[in-house]
């Protein structure tokens, strides 16, 4: 059940158009997830650019597992039908690969120390162990790459949040429970 409505383009805040708008002729269409988010002028653009900042961190395969991880723990099915999405027709992932990524994992071993180390942070709340830790280095990424996992598994679960608290209309193909798979 949807808990705010997605904005019609005349409903946008002025302070959110310039926003929206890019992502609208970016995507070719505006998510339900975004014409709600674009409510609060604030909390969207800060959203946003913390996106486009962190689109830069990694390769596209990792930033996109890292999404499916984050929010099958999270337990967000909008986020889980538009990574999905992504993961298959941006990154180019295998169905396969969509799945052991929503399950913490990844053929790729490098990948699957990065999908591991995001999963452990949501599941721990950060607390994570030095043991942990080592295993991501040892996979071969740097602190800096570790930070800018931690801000992808930030920003996953901002808009996990989000579309839990708010529920919008489902825009993208749902997806089966990864157990299900």
């Amino acid at each position: 059940m949807t808990r705010t409505a997605a904005l019609k383009p005349e409903q946008v805040p002025t302070a959110s158009k310039a926003t929206l708008d890019a992502f609208t002729r970016n995507l070719g269409f505006t998510p339900n997830m975004m014409a709600a988010f674009a409510q609060s002028p604030i909390a969207f653009n800060a959203w946003a650019t913390l996106l486009g900042s962190l689109s830069k961190a990694l390769d596209v395969k990792t930033r996109d597992s890292i999404g499916l991880a984050v929010s099958e723990v999270n337990g967000c099915d909008y986020c889980l039908a538009v990574h999905s999405y992504t993961a298959e027709h941006m990154a180019r992932l295998p169905a396969d690969e969509v799945v052991l990524a929503r399950k913490g994992h990844a053929n790729d071993p490098k990948r699957d120390a990065a999908i591991q180390f995001a999963r452990k942070v949501i599941q721990v709340r950060g607390k994570v162990s030095d043991t942990d830790l080592a295993a991501v280095r040892d996979a071969g990424y740097t602190d800096a790459n570790i930070m800018e996992i931690v801000a992808l598994v930030a920003m996953y679960s901002l808009t996990n949040f989000f579309n839990n608290v708010f529920d919008p209309e489902k825009d993208f193909p749902a997806v089966a429970p990864a157990g299900a798979v």
